[in-house]
């Protein structure tokens, strides 16, 4: 699994699909991130652990690209 985080192809996958699931009408993890930006008021523990479940896809592609980019300026 330590591979698989650091392979464009794996991360790109879960961002399209548990990152953005379900799609209609609008990807999960923009309204939450419009809940959010809206003062978050309702927000059950239940729904913070939704935003960080869609939301990990994002942050690990986030990191590959830092990381790609970092090694690609040290070479």
């Amino acid at each position: 699994m330590k591979k698989a985080i650091n392979t464009w192809p794996f991360v790109i996958i879960i961002s399209l699909t548990l990152g953005l699931a379900p799609f209609v009408p609008e990807p999960h993890i923009w309204g939450k991130l419009r809940w959010i930006a809206g003062g978050a008021k309702g927000m059950q523990p239940i729904d913070w652990f939704d935003t960080l479940l869609h939301g990990l896809p994002w942050l690990l592609l986030i990191r590959l690209i830092i990381l790609k980019t970092v090694a690609r300026i040290k070479n």
